[in-house]
């Protein structure tokens, strides 16, 4: 295990450097530095697929003080490109811990930086916004970092749905009798989707990001789940277009996060990329129909244009109450709705739980339309 102590650096594309100690990997890594401000669920965050290439920073500043286990994970293995924290603990203080989060990160490849002022940096990026930087224990010369942190990959044009994609599809049952059968496109999916699909009594077929409309609609889903992921939705042409095939198909379609912003486009209305993006489990939106808020989970850096709306077959239904911008929408006359955020939201809150109630509900009511329809033929 990269023993902790050994000097590191964080430096920014602009030009801003944070000095601070290696844990995790000792190694270099780059990527787009953003922020995140939950309590907790420090180890959803690091295997949730939506953070590809992305070095992400705690606010909370105590990290890993209930260590890692083997159940709680999102995915295969973390997905971050680097993590920073203001302090890391070295002791795991839970009976379900398997082992500490330092020496997890050093075993799964993740460069990590500690004892920097978080709270600065994360203001700096609130103001410029989020940016390539690279984390480095090997090379601590500024001027060279800077000019790694220049080079780095930008989110912009960015297709890395394929990158965390399955690489077939896959069968999940439901439990209990399972009435209903979903397609679910891995745009990076996470693990409670899943869950949380099969406990509301789905059987799922996990496909692909780049499987096309008509492969899906062969599987007879009764709905379409369209996942989160990383990346610019713009490069995502190939889900796009599945995304058009599968609406005009009027099954049922679910979106969240990265699946929200492709029926965005799917639907005709452009994405624009966020200043600094909402990434925590602590952001608030409004539901447009009840007037309630919601607590929600959420993880992008890219939003639905709201001239979206100016198509009068399309209704917000969700707006974010911290700068406004769209965080769900429906087609009006069509059983197709998404959302901004993660309604399946590991390891909380569960607010938002409902959608997936919602969701049940729109494939009960295709389905007897469609016995109806051949009732009466």
């Amino acid at each position: 295990m990269t023993p902790l102590r050994r000097p590191a650096l964080l430096a920014l594309e602009d030009g801003t450097l944070f000095e601070g100690i290696n844990f995790g990997r000792l190694g270099e890594t780059s990527g787009e530095v953003v922020f995140n401000t939950a309590l907790c669920g420090y180890q959803e965050v690091l295997t949730d697929p939506s953070y590809r290439g992305q070095i992400v920073t705690m606010t909370y500043p105590h990290i890993g003080n209930y260590g890692i286990n083997r159940e709680d994970v999102e995915s295969s293995r973390p997905q971050v490109a680097g993590f920073v924290v203001r302090e890391i603990s070295t002791a795991a203080s839970s009976w379900r811990a398997s082992g500490e989060l330092n020496g997890y990160l050093d075993e799964e490849g993740i460069v990590g930086i500690s004892e920097i002022d978080t709270r600065k940096l994360t203001r700096h990026l609130r103001s410029r916004g989020a940016c390539r930087g690279v984390i480095s224990a090997l090379d601590l010369d500024p001027a060279s970092l800077v000019a790694k942190a220049r080079g780095a990959a930008a989110m912009i044009g960015a297709d890395l749905a394929r990158e965390v994609t399955c690489p077939a599809p896959y069968r999940c049952e439901g439990e209990g009798a399972a009435p209903f059968h979903v397609v679910a496109y891995d745009l990076g999916m996470k693990r409670n989707i899943l869950r949380m699909l099969a406990g509301a009594g789905c059987a799922v077929t996990v496909v692909p990001a780049t499987t096309p409309a008509f492969e899906a609609l062969a599987l007879d889903p009764d709905g379409i789940f369209l996942s989160n992921g990383p990346g610019d939705p713009e490069a995502c042409d190939y889900a796009v277009e599945a995304a058009r095939g599968l609406i005009a198909s009027r099954r049922p379609v679910f979106g969240i996060c990265l699946g929200h912003q492709i029926l965005g486009l799917a639907c005709g209305g452009k994405t624009f990329k966020l200043k600094y993006g909402h990434r925590g489990g602590n952001h608030p939106v409004r539901n447009v129909a009840t007037g309630q808020v919601e607590i929600t989970a959420q993880n992008h850096g890219f939003a639905v244009d709201p001239d979206l709306f100016e198509n009068p077959d399309y209704v917000l239904t969700h707006v974010n109450l911290n700068d406004g911008t769209v965080e769900g929408f429906r087609h009006r006359n069509l059983p197709v709705f998404s959302v901004q955020y993660h309604p399946e939201a590991s390891p909380g809150p569960h607010d938002s739980h409902y959608l997936f109630r919602e969701f049940i509900a729109r494939m009960a009511e295709s389905r007897e339309a469609n016995l109806s329809a051949g009732a009466r033929v």
